[in-house]
C-alpha cells in the first residue's frame, strides 16, 4: 500500500527557503504544503510556486493542520522557541544550522522531541552531498589506509563583513559568525571521525564594523577526534574558494571539494621509477576530468538545478524524510543527538574566544531628525547617514530590520523598522522631516515583481512625502537606465532616459519607471523632487566584486563588460554622498536630475592594474564579448520561458548588453556648476581612496 507523502511546511521564506523548497519538491516521499513568514507577500510568492498555502505566523500554520513536519528557516535566535512550539504541536522538525544558540538549547529541543515521540533533525546540508557519501565509503573500505589527520576548510568571502548589510544576525556578535558557519566544519568532522575535542583557537584579520567594534575574519581551530589530528579553518576575507575536506591516511590522501562536489584520491602505486610519479599525476588528472565532465553534464541537463549546493539539500531532504516515510529509524547524520554534540563542540570553541566586545555609547539625548534616509543600511546609505551627522543633521533611518549600523551614534541616528509598502506609516515617519533620501531598491526576477516591490514602493514614498509636506525628496536612480551603447555619444544631466525600456534589464527598466512615476507626481502635484543617478561608486565600505565593472568568478577572476579599455564612470563614495546632499540643499532645482559621475580617470583594465600596483594582487582579467553574451542570454531566456515555464521574464536587447560596458561618455559640467559639486579629478587621490585605503580584500 502506497503511503501518502509527508506534508512539510517551511517557517521562514527568505533566501535559504527556496533551496529547501526545491529539494523537497524533488523528494518523492514529501510535498511542500505550507510556507509561513511574517511578510505574507514573501510567503505567498514562495508558496504559489509549490502549490502550497501561505501563512503569516507559525500559530496559523499549525492551527490549520496542513503539516506533518516543518523546516525552521528563520534567523537563528528564533530556532529554539519555534522548534519547541512545533514539537509540542506534534510536528517533526528540521532546523537550519545553527539549530540553536548553544548546546543547552539544542538539548532542550532534543528532549522535547523525545517526549513528543517526534523527530528533530539538524540542517547540516553538506552531509548529504554525493561526493561526501563517496568519501565515507572509501574510508570505511580502508582505501585511505590508517587515517592520521584531516583539514576541514571554509575559506570563502563573507562580503557583509566589508560592505554590509551590517544589521544581519551573523554580524551582531562575534560568536554569531562561528555559529553561522562553524556547524559546517564541526558536523563534517564529527560525522567522519567521532567526538571532536578542541585544543586551541587562534583568531586573526580583524575588520571594523561601523559602530560595532571589530570581528575576526580568520578562525583557526586545532582539535582531535580519537587518533585523528584536526585543523578547522574559517577564512572570510576575499580569498579563493576553498571549502574542502582533506583526509590523510597511510595509503592515500583524499580531497573533497564541497563547492564543486568532487572527490579526488591521491594514492600510492606500485609502478617503478619514472612511471610512478607519472602514473600518479595521470590518475589525478583523470579523476578531475571525469568528475568535471559528469558534473557539467548534470548541471547542463538540469538547467543548473542540480548544482553541488542544490544536491547537498536534496541529499539532506532524502536523508531526513525518506526514512520517516518508510517507517525506518533516523539517519544518525542529522539526528538530534548529533546536533547536540555539534553545538557542544562550538560551545567549547567559544569558551576559548576572548575577542573584545565593543562598548556602545549610551544616548545622552533623543535624536531630533531633520533628514530621513530610506535604504540607510546599504553602502551609499550608510555613508550618507554618517556624513549628514558629521554636518550636524540628525537622521531617521528607515529599514526593514530593527537594527542599523549606527550604534555609535545614539544621539544623532534613530532606526525605524517599517514596511516600505506602508504609505501611511511612512507619512507618519516623515513628520518633522525636512529632506527624504530614497535609496531603496528591490532585487526581483520578473517585471511584475519590479512593479510591485520597486516601482509601487517608490511611488508610495513620493505620495507620503507629499502628504507630509517635506521640503525635498531626493531619489537615487541609476546611470544604467541610459542607453550607453554608442561610443561616439555623450550623456549630460539634460539627456532624457530612453522612451522604450521594454528590452532593458530589469534593474535599469525598473529604476527608469520609478523616475517616470515620481516625475509625474512632481508635474501633477508639485512633489519637490530631485533625481540623482550615481555612477560606479567605489571606496571604503564597497565591494571588491563590483558588478558594474564586469562579471565576477570569485575574488580572483573577472570578465569585463567589453574590452575594458574605455574610461568608466567611477565616482568616490564621499563625492557621491556630497552630491546627494547638494541635491537636497541647492535651491530651485526641483524636477531636475543629475548624474553623479566623476571625470574619466581610468578604464576597467586601468582599475585592476592599479589594484595590482597598490596591493600586489594580480586578478585574472579577460575581455567580455558582449555580442556573444547577448546571444547566450537569448538562449537562456528561451530555456527559462519554454522549458522551465517561467513567466514575467524580459530579454535585454543587444544595446542593453553593450550599455554594460559604459561606452558612452558622461559630461557632468552642469552638476559642477548648478550644484557646486566637484568630484575627485586627481588620479593618484582616486587610487588612494578607491583602492589603497578601501579594504577591498578585507585586510
Amino acid at each position: 500500500m502506497t503511503r501518502p507523502p509527508l506534508r512539510i511546511g517551511l517557517i521562514g521564506a527568505g533566501y535559504i527557503a527556496s533551496w529547501h523548497a526545491d529539494a523537497l519538491r524533488a523528494a518523492p516521499e514529501v510535498t511542500v504544503s505550507a510556507v509561513c513568514d511574517p511578510n505574507l507577500d514573501l510567503a505567498e510568492g514562495l508558496a504559489n510556486g509549490h502549490g502550497a498555502r501561505a501563512f503569516a505566523s507559525a500559530e496559523e500554520m499549525i492551527g490549520a493542520g496542513v503539516c506533518d513536519g516543518v523546516h525552521i528557516l528563520t534567523p537563528p535566535d528564533q530556532h529554539h522557541p519555534l522548534a519547541l512550539q512545533c514539537l509540542k504541536a506534534g510536528l517533526h522538525v528540521l532546523v537550519e544550522k545553527p539549530v540553536a544558540l548553544n548546546a543547552a538549547q539544542t538539548q532542550e529541543i532534543e528532549a522535547a522531541a523525545q517526549a513528543a515521540n517526534r523527530r528533530f533533525h539538524a540542517g547540516h546540508n553538506f552531509l548529504g552531498l554525493p561526493s561526501y557519501e563517496r568519501l565515507k565509503r572509501d574510508m570505511r573500505r580502508g582505501r585511505l589506509g590508517r587515517v592520521s589527520g584531516a583539514e576541514i576548510r571554509w575559506c570563502y568571502p563573507f562580503a557583509p563583513l566589508r560592505s554590509g548589510p551590517y544589521g544581519i544576525w551573523p554580524l551582531r556578535e562575534t560568536r554569531n559568525l562561528l555559529l553561522e558557519l562553524g556547524p559546517h566544519l564541526v558536523s563534517l568532522a564529527q560525522d567522519l571521525f567521532g567526538t571532536v575535542e578542541i585544543q586551541h583557537l587562534e583568531l586573526s584579520k580583524p575588520v571594523a564594523l561601523p559602530g560595532a567594534g571589530t570581528r575576526p575574519q580568520g578562525w583557526r581551530i586545532l582539535a582531535r577526534a580519537g587518533s585523528v589530528d584536526l585543523t578547522l579553518t574559517l577564512s572570510l576575507v576575499e580569498t579563493v574558494d576553498d571549502r574542502s575536506v582533506t583526509v590523510r591516511g597511510s595509503s592515500a590522501r583524499a580531497r573533497l571539494d564541497l563547492a564543486a562536489d568532487t572527490l579526488v584520491i591521491d594514492g600510492e602505486n606500485t609502478a617503478d621509477l619514472v612511471a610512478n610519479p607519472l602514473w600518479r599525476q595521470v590518475s589525478l588528472s583523470g579523476q578531475h576530468l571525469g568528475q568535471g565532465v559528469v558534473n557539467a553534464a548534470r548541471q547542463l541537463a538540469s538547467l543548473n538545478r542540480k548544482s553541488p549546493y542544490a544536491l547537498s539539500f536534496s541529499g539532506l531532504a532524502r536523508g531526513v524524510w525518506g526514512p520517516l516515510a518508510r517507517g525506518e529509524g533516523a539517519d544518525p547524520r542529522w539526528s538530534g543527538a548529533s546536533a547536540v554534540a555539534v553545538m557542544a563542540t562550538l560551545d567549547d570553541v567559544m569558551a576559548r574566544c576572548d575577542w573584545p566586545v565593543a562598548t556602545v555609547p549610551a544616548a545622552t539625548r533623543k535624536p531630533a531628525p531633520k533628514a530621513m534616509v530610506i535604504g540607510g543600511t546599504g553602502f551609499i546609505g550608510r555613508a550618507l547617514t554618517r556624513e549628514l551627522v558629521a554636518r550636524g543633521t540628525d537622521v531617521r533611518v528607515v529599514s526593514r530590520g530593527r537594527r542599523g549600523p549606527f550604534a555609535d551614534l545614539p544621539d544623532a541616528v534613530e532606526t525605524v523598522s517599517l514596511s516600505l509598502t506602508d504609505t501611511e506609516g511612512l507619512t507618519r515617519a516623515m513628520e518633522g522631516i525636512d529632506t527624504v533620501y530614497n535609496l531603496a531598491r528591490s532585487t526581483d526576477t520578473s517585471w511584475e515583481d519590479c512593479l510591485k516591490n520597486d516601482v509601487a514602493v517608490a511611488e508610495g514614498i513620493g505620495r507620503a512625502a507629499l502628504a507630509a509636506k517635506v521640503r525635498r525628496l531626493v531619489y537615487t536612480g541609476t546611470i544604467a537606465s541610459f542607453d550607453m551603447s554608442d561610443p561616439k555619444g555623450r550623456i549630460t544631466d539634460d539627456t532624457p532616459l530612453p522612451d522604450e525600456m521594454e528590452e532593458r534589464n530589469l534593474y535599469a527598466r525598473s529604476k527608469a519607471e520609478c523616475e517616470h512615476r515620481l516625475m509625474a507626481l512632481h508635474r501633477q502635484h508639485g512633489l519637490p523632487l530631485v533625481i540623482a543617478r550615481p555612477g560606479i561608486v567605489v571606496g571604503a565600505g564597497g565591494p571588491l566584486q563590483h558588478w558594474g565593472i564586469g562579471r565576477w568568478h570569485g575574488a580572483g577572476a573577472v570578465r569585463l563588460w567589453g574590452n575594458g579599455r574605455n574610461p568608466l564612470p567611477f565616482v568616490l563614495i564621499g563625492d557621491c554622498v556630497d552630491g546627494l546632499i547638494r541635491c537636497a540643499e541647492t535651491e530651485g532645482i526641483e524636477g531636475r536630475s543629475f548624474n553623479l559621475v566623476g571625470p574619466p580617470l581610468m578604464s576597467g583594465r586601468d582599475y585592476f592594474d592599479a589594484i595590482h600596483d597598490a596591493l600586489g594582487a594580480r586578478l585574472k582579467v579577460s575581455s567580455g564579448n558582449l555580442h556573444l553574451m547577448y546571444a547566450a542570454d537569448a538562449v537562456k531566456h528561451q530555456l527559462k520561458s519554454r522549458v522551465l515555464r517561467r513567466s514575467g521574464l524580459t530579454r535585454p536587447s543587444r544595446a542593453d548588453w553593450l550599455s554594460r560596458a559604459h561606452l558612452t561618455a558622461f559630461d557632468n559640467s552642469r552638476a559642477e556648476v548648478d550644484l557646486g559639486w566637484h568630484p575627485c579629478a586627481d588620479r593618484d587621490e582616486f587610487v588612494r581612496v578607491a583602492i589603497t585605503e578601501a579594504g577591498l580584500f578585507g585586510f
